[in-house]
């Protein structure tokens, strides 16, 4: 049974939906822009088919290292574009730009490969929406920053939880109308099972996949297993673990509710404790701290037993002197303290809007309203020249804190990373881990 009060507060919420739904309408008569891709694989093919779904685009070139997945895109891309032209498929992103003229690059490679490929698009004109976390390194992330602002381009990064309908809506109707009062800690969490747990043989590389592509820049491991989907996540060598992963959305969720920027110092702490038989670098457990004139931010995951809370298994909670708020992908629950009502808001869907979401292979249907507007956000922001919501700063600093927990956590010690000096205040040794090497003959951005 629902009362009046229950009655009218649900009410009031899908009213609060239904206009943000309506706020995110894209012109239809704009012009047709001209989109590259790069990274044709689950990801990149769901960020495609969202931008079809929201503007006159026109898919004209698509780069992975996999034929397959070349074959795959370029096919599902024409069944879904008003023109059915199937893209001209590459093996090199270089090539690609070299012989398109695009208005639009996405990107959603590896994190090894964010840095030089975003670079690479803005240099050749195109403004870009690129897969979180920015980069791998710090220095890669302030490099891509650096090259967006000198060749005056716009670079949305996919943390695409700033572009979610009912965390949009709890961010105004519960952090800003004050109702959490005095907030003094977060925690932030993800016990997903995601880390791969097996210890295959090397293996022959198959004949569609192009390894040493692939690999780039990052160091060449023997190949064992088709790096794709969750492989890759696994190893250091390619990306930050689960902090850079599943962290990066959290924090940057936090810090765009609560507007913050730099954190002050960050710690961390973790290692493989449980998974020991598997092959992969990335740690089971971490936890990572970020600190903030009256305020800390703290993560945690586990890859191994049990969430703490069944319902916020990835997730984030802001505590305040007047309640606490938890948030995820799926919903949020305001909880008030002494007096007031409990507030319970589920995740936007649109599946009578858009059917063909339901047919999408792998598609995460909670996610994509989120990413319709975050790319519609995009299209905005180069059409009126200003920032996106969640530009290659605000991305920037998201990426570079949790990069900065796994140097800390490396460190053995707290670090004061100086955006402005760019360097770790008083620690030459921890600066030094702000790059990491590139295997040859790549060159990293910030030599």
């Amino acid at each position: 049974m629902m009362n009046r009060r229950s009655f009218l507060q649900a009410a009031s919420a899908s009213a609060s939906l239904t206009a943000l739904g309506a706020a995110a309408a894209a012109p239809a008569d704009g012009p047709v822009r001209r989109v590259g891709l790069i990274g044709a694989g689950w990801y990149g093919k769901s960020d495609v088919c969202r931008l079809i779904q929201v503007a006159p685009v026109e898919v004209v070139a698509v780069c992975d290292v996999d034929s397959q997945h070349l074959a795959g895109a370029a096919e599902l891309f024409s069944q879904r574009q008003a023109s059915h032209n199937a893209p001209r498929t590459y093996g090199d992103y270089r090539t690609m730009l070299a012989e398109n003229d695009l208005d639009i690059v996405l990107i959603a490679t590896p994190d090894h490969w964010h840095a030089l490929t975003m670079i690479a698009a803005v240099e050749a004109g195109a403004h870009v929406y690129v897969q979180k976390p920015t980069a791998v390194d710090v220095r890669e992330s302030e490099a891509m920053l650096d090259a967006a602002r000198r060749h005056n381009r716009v670079v949305q990064v996919g943390t695409q939880r700033r572009s979610t309908p009912h965390l949009i809506d709890a961010r105004k109707n519960i952090v800003e109308a004050g109702l959490l009062g005095k907030i003094a800690h977060v925690d932030m969490c993800c016990y997903y099972h995601m880390r791969a747990n097996k210890k295959p043989p090397a293996a022959p590389v198959p004949d569609f996949l192009d390894y040493e592509m692939w690999t780039g820049p990052a160091p060449l491991r023997p190949y064992d297993l088709l790096p794709h989907r969750g492989w890759w996540r696994s190893f250091m060598e390619y990306g930050n673990g689960i902090v850079g992963d599943m962290c990066v959305h959290m924090f940057d969720t936090v810090r765009w509710m609560l507007h913050l920027g730099w954190p002050q110092r960050v710690a961390s702490s973790g290692g493989i404790y449980v998974q020991k038989e598997s092959s992969a670098t990335t740690n089971d457990t971490q936890v990572a701290t970020f600190t903030y004139d009256d305020l800390t931010v703290a993560w945690q995951h586990r890859s191994w037993g049990a969430a703490p809370d069944p319902d916020y298994p990835w997730a984030f909670v802001l505590y305040g002197d007047k309640g606490t708020l938890k948030a995820s992908i799926n919903c949020y629950d305001f909880i008030p303290r002494g007096d007031g009502e409990p507030i319970h808001q589920d995740a936007l869907f649109e599946r009578e809007q858009y059917p063909e979401d339901l047919t999408e292979e792998g598609i995460e249907l909670q996610a994509a309203p989120a990413t319709r507007r975050h790319l519609i956000d995009f299209l905005n922001a180069i059409d009126s020249g200003r920032r996106p919501v969640a530009d290659i700063e605000q991305g920037h600093i998201s990426s570079a804190s949790c990069i900065l927990a796994n140097v800390a956590a490396k460190a053995g010690r707290s670090l004061a990373y100086d955006p402005e000096k760019r360097e770790i205040t008083g620690d030459p040794a921890a600066t030094e881990l702000l790059q990491r090497p590139y295997r040859a003959p790549w060159r990293h951005p910030a030599a």
